[in-house]
Parts: C-alpha cells; structure tokens; sequence
C-alpha cells in the first residue's frame, strides 16, 4: 500500500567484497591448476587468488558485523542467512561424501582394482594402521566434549549470561585447539605416508580435510570470542553465533562418522601401530 513502509527488509547500496571475493576464489582455484601442472605462474596466481580471497572475506563479514549493529538484520534478513548456512555445510557434506566414497569403494570391492592394492584391504602395502582406540579414541571425546562446551556457551547467551557464553567459548576453542595438536602428532608418528597407495591416500584426505575444517570452525569461534567481548551478540540476535556453532557441530558429526568407518571399521583386524 503506497506511503506504508515496510520493515522486514530494504536495499542495502551495492558493496564490492561479494565481486571481490569470486574473482579471489577463481583466481586461487584455477592458480592451482597451474601449480599441478608446473605451468608459468603457478608459483605466484595461487597465493595472489589467496591474498585477494582472504582480504575480501575480511571485508565482505566485516559489512555483515557493520549491518548487524545498525538493526539492518530483521527477522526476515536473520531467516536468509540461516537459509544460506545451512545451504553452505549440505555443501560441504557432499566434499565427505567424496572422500567416503572412495574410501568405502576401494575397501567393500578391493578385488576389482586387485593391480593397485592386492586384492584385500587394507593393501599389502600397510604394515600397520592407527589404532583407533589410542589417539583417535581421545580426540573422539575431546570433540564430543567440545560440542557439549559450545552448546553451553550458546544457552549462556540466549539466557542473557554473558560470562557463561565467554567461559563455554574459551573452554571450546581450547578443545579444537588441542584436537588440532594431537592429529599432528598423529600423522608424525603415523605408520604409512600419504600416497604410495590407495588406502592411505583416502585416510589422509578425510581425516586431512576435517582436521582442515576443525581449524576452520576453531578460528570462527575465536571470532566470536573476541565479538563477546566486545559486547556483540544479544539473546534475540546472534546469527554469528550461531552460525559458527551449527558448523562446531557438523564437524563434530563428520568426525563420528570418520571415527568409527576409517579408524575402527576401516582397518578391523588388522596390525595397529
């Protein structure tokens, strides 16, 4: 109706990140492809694409932080980004859902590539695998135990306990740190290297890019720790938030899944290291 305004949502002026941020992605993405293949530029279109992706993120959430406080997020605004986060990690499930492919492809019919691993899984190559009942088992539950901490952390801060919501958030970043460290030492001290067969190289590249994902999501609540302290973040308004812990917890899931297919399942009766 002419001369009501609307206040779910208005226009916000073009910005230059999401641009920014595309032409990063496709100039890292497709650098790489020139560092694989040792053409000119590989060495320098790679980290160029990086620099511009990383920078224009920077600027694009910065924005977000900027409209957030200004009460540009209305109801209907927080809706769509619930929307394209959880657009986002279905996205990242089908990255998993590669690597467990593959990786329940080569161990349910190891016969039909029987040239490449022996005919039997884990290959003749693996002398030993981890034991998943040492350090995996403890990074298990030191993930478990972070999904309970950022729960807190988000019950603290819908119930108004500021201090509760800084305490769970340390408390979770501490953990993802600390689960970071012990796959480190893990792939040290790991049996097999990364490529020579096939088993190997699907165990790194699922453990590998979730370990990626931890970092990931541990950085995304530092950002949200030094937010709290910074007064952000109300019992009505904390997408940030709660954005970073709906992806805490996919991680979390992702890790069960790999837990128990890769590391007990994976290398069942075998000789552990």
């Amino acid at each position: 109706m002419a001369g009501t305004k609307n206040h779910d949502y208005h226009i916000l002026p073009p910005d230059i990140a999401p641009l920014a941020t595309t032409i990063g992605a496709f100039t890292f993405t497709s650098g790489m492809v020139l560092f694989m293949h040792d053409l000119p530029g590989g060495h320098f279109v790679p980290w160029a694409g990086m620099a511009l992706l990383l920078a224009s993120m920077f600027m694009w959430f910065s924005k977000i932080v900027k409209e957030a406080h200004a009460g540009d997020h209305t109801p209907v605004v927080q809706l769509h980004q619930r929307y394209g986060m959880i657009l986002f990690i279905a996205s990242e499930v089908m990255f998993f859902v590669g690597w467990f492919w593959a990786f329940f492809d080569f161990s349910l019919f190891p016969s039909t590539i029987a040239e490449v691993i022996g005919g039997q899984w884990p290959p003749k190559a693996i002398e030993a695998v981890m034991d998943p009942f040492a350090l995996p088992l403890l990074n298990t539950l030191i993930l478990l135990c972070s999904g309970t901490t950022v729960t807190w952390a988000h019950h603290s801060l819908i119930h108004g306990d500021r201090e509760g919501l800084k305490k769970g958030l340390w408390a979770t970043v501490l953990l993802g740190m600390l689960f970071t460290s012990i796959q480190a030492y893990e792939y040290l001290h790991a049996p097999f290297g990364f490529g020579g067969n096939t088993y190997s190289s699907a165990f790194y590249m699922a453990t590998g890019f979730h370990g990626f994902h931890v970092i990931v999501g541990t950085i995304m609540l530092i950002v949200c720790l030094v937010r709290s302290y910074q007064g952000d973040f109300t019992p009505r308004q904390h997408f940030g938030f709660e954005a970073s812990a709906w992806y805490w917890h996919f991680v979390d899931v992702v890790w069960l899944f790999l837990f128990v297919a890769v590391y007990i399942w994976g290398g069942w009766g075998y000789p552990t290291h």
